[in-house]
């Protein structure tokens, strides 16, 4: 859903923008700073509360409500707007354990109340969906918003660090202006619409796998995943255009940066790393795909 990319905006923005005080605020405190924690908790509650209402008033507002109602939408878009739920999920859940690392607050309390607030955030708006007749009630959705709680929370008892990102890259595509109300009209527009520019990436640490200083600590391996030929959820044929053979599936092979890795004493600098460290960093790259095999990409967005 569109819509995901709006919510994690705004998550990033509001988090971006309390982490650009000064360098001895943004030091995460050693022992529990119950003043710090209260503030995590009630602004995470007032900014997910407005967005929720934001929500209700300026997009469910707009179609017409239903009984509440569930729907398999498993198969629309070759499965990237399920990719979007497992992205969002994984970023808000970083983002709370994060703010509640700030506090000073257990590793527990981390994993428990932090990185489940995607799966929490996103649970309510996918209930949003099962009053709403444009949509419904996906429990595909629902078991994407796990998987990306589940990938933060699991690395973090597995290994106490996350080996394993979860990244974004975009690029403009032609589909935008055959289908513009669906796919977007303008950059910002269709960075939130158009799956077909969307790619969503794992991202290796090599050196957190390999245990040793063989390369950089900052450097990772990327595997990613895109669609192609995506006009409407299904395969219909638009314009003159024959989205039915069109449709394909895109998996790519790159390099990347972790830059929460990267060594500095600027407790802002780090913050800045942090946010900007769910983006792809654009890398030359291989693509994969059943009809055209192997495509080199000298630089991948």
């Amino acid at each position: 859903m569109s819509r995901l990319k709006f919510i994690l905006i705004l998550f990033l923005a509001t988090n971006s923008f309390a982490q650009s005080k000064l360098n001895e605020f943004l030091t995460p405190s050693d022992t529990l700073n119950t003043s710090r924690r209260a503030a995590v908790y009630i602004t995470e509650a007032a900014v997910g509360g407005l967005t929720l209402l934001a929500l209700n008033q300026l997009w469910y507002a707009d179609y017409e409500r239903s009984k509440f109602h569930t729907i398999n939408d498993n198969n629309e878009w070759l499965q990237m707007d399920k990719m979007g739920h497992v992205f969002s999920s994984y970023q808000m859940g970083r983002l709370g354990a994060n703010a509640l690392n700030w506090s000073g607050a257990s590793k527990k309390e981390q994993l428990i109340y932090g990185a489940t607030l995607g799966f929490t955030f996103l649970t309510a708006v996918e209930v949003f969906d099962g009053f709403s007749k444009e949509w419904g009630f996906s429990w595909g959705d629902m078991l994407a918003n796990g998987v990306g709680s589940g990938l933060y929370i699991g690395q973090e008892l597995l290994w106490e660090e996350q080996r394993v990102s979860l990244k974004f890259s975009f690029h403009q595509t032609k589909y935008a202006q055959v289908s513009s109300d669906k796919l977007g009209n303008g950059f910002l527009e269709e960075l939130l619409k158009d799956y077909n520019g969307q790619t969503y990436w794992l991202s290796f640490n090599i050196n957190s796998f390999l245990n040793g200083d063989q390369v950089p600590k900052w450097l990772n391996l990327a595997v990613g995943y895109s669609a192609d030929g995506m006009v409407f959820a299904h395969n219909e044929p638009v314009n003159n255009f024959n989205a039915n053979k069109s449709r394909k599936r895109q998996f790519y092979l790159s390099l990347d940066l972790d830059l929460s890795r990267i060594k500095t004493n600027s407790n802002v600098l780090r913050s800045v790393f942090d946010v900007l460290n769910v983006i792809k960093v654009p890398f030359p790259a291989m693509e994969f795909t059943d009809e055209n095999g192997i495509k080199f990409h000298g630089i991948y967005f």
